[in-house]
């Protein structure tokens, strides 16, 4: 019987892809083959998901990395990253390096900032007035300006860096991606010489004044920290716009209860019907899942969509509930590997939702949803652009 192929075809860019869904009621594992033709399981049941996901019988890299299955062209995703032999030691010291920048202190010391960036960006909206695209107006600036202030990077050459970004998110070319990489590293390595020179109160002058820490890493961390920090947040952004604004009810809800933000934006990130194939994650020994036996070296494709979309864990999965209780969501991970963005992420999610509905209540697309067109040949996808009215 010949494997079913990632990505499959989705009906409705808000609802799940039929075929996932009819996978999701065989089981918890299946056998699928990736976008360029690689075998892979993927596994789709939330219960599973999460704990693989915490589990250090999986990693990112591979004894052999040159024979190893992939999911893409992506030099970023796509297939093996790390070294086999020190991959949990070197993840740990990111992460240790990392975590101090992104601690609850910081993060509320920075709300105000994303609030008031927020709002300067609604008043340029309704000064612009209608139509308007809700991607470039509001989506894409936001998680831009938020990271660049962060981190220190110059705000004027957003341009040059999302194009860096967008190119080593490319799924399909792989010598694109890694020119992308590339340009982006060499692009962190002039920051870090200039912070060398001219610190700031910024994570990339942090970075550079932490003991041990070289250029190189410095800049590998700060450009990480670039690429992650605003490449998915822009994606959550244009479609929790997108759900609350094909579903009017929702928007009202919203409108007329204020404090289900924190439910909504979780629902947000809980339900994009995300059809990517899942994390890409390699079996560093024989184990099993779920009673399937899967051989050290083969790839293992977490599919936190499917199982954010797990009717056994979230009812309904398809329909969109701001009062939902989606705290559940794996979104963001779960365990070592949890996201350590996540709280900037939410706080740029709750700025937009609790300003956007009230400076706007009568905002509506402006193109059926149908019409939407999505960015299929970078990793993170997204809307192309997000047309209203009001």
């Amino acid at each position: 019987m010949s494997l079913v192929r990632l990505p499959f075809e989705q009906s409705h860019p808000l609802r799940s892809a039929p075929v996932l869904r009819e996978l999701q009621t065989r089981g918890p594992v299946h056998r699928v083959r990736t976008a360029v033709g690689d075998e892979a399981w993927l596994v789709t049941d939330h219960g599973q998901v999460r704990s693989l996901l915490d589990d250090d019988r999986l990693g990112r890299s591979h004894p052999d990395p040159a024979n190893a299955a992939r999911t893409g062209e992506s030099a970023l995703f796509g297939g093996p990253n790390g070294d086999h032999d020190t991959e949990h030691a070197d993840h740990a010291r990111m992460r240790a390096l990392m975590q101090p920048h992104f601690s609850p202190r910081r993060m509320r010391e920075l709300r105000p900032r994303v609030e008031a960036l927020t709002s300067d960006l609604l008043d340029d909206l309704a000064r612009q007035g209608p139509p308007a695209d809700l991607n470039q107006a509001l989506a894409l600036p936001l998680p831009i300006a938020v990271i660049c202030e962060l981190l220190g990077v110059p705000y004027a050459d957003r341009d040059r860096f999302r194009a860096w970004t967008r190119a080593a998110a490319d799924v399909g070319d792989r010598a694109r991606s890694e020119q992308g990489l590339a340009d982006l590293f060499g692009y962190g390595r002039e920051l870090v010489a200039r912070k060398r020179r001219e610190p700031g109160d910024d994570v990339i002058s942090r970075l550079c004044a932490t003991e041990g820490v070289g250029d190189d890493e410095a800049a590998m961390l700060g450009m990480a920290l670039l690429f992650a920090g605003h490449e998915t947040t822009v994606v959550a952004i244009g479609l929790g716009a997108l759900f609350l604004l094909a579903d009017p009810a929702q928007w009202r809800r919203l409108q007329a209860d204020p404090d289900l933000v924190g439910s909504a934006v979780e629902e947000i990130l809980r339900a994009p019907a995300k059809n990517t194939g899942g994390i890409p994650r390699y079996a560093r020994t024989d184990l099993d899942i779920a009673g399937t036996p899967v051989r050290a070296g083969e790839l293992v494709l977490l599919d936190t969509g499917a199982a954010n979309h797990d009717p056994a864990v979230f009812a309904d999965p398809d329909r969109f509930d701001v009062t939902r209780r989606a705290a559940g969501h794996l979104t963001f991970g779960h365990g070592a590997r949890y996201c350590i963005g996540a709280p900037l992420a939410r706080i740029e999610l709750q700025a937009v939702f609790s300003q956007l509905i009230p400076r706007f209540p009568t905002m509506r697309p402006a193109v059926a949803v149908e019409e939407l067109t999505f960015n299929s040949d970078v990793l993170t996808g997204g809307l192309t652009e997000l047309p209203v009215t009001w």
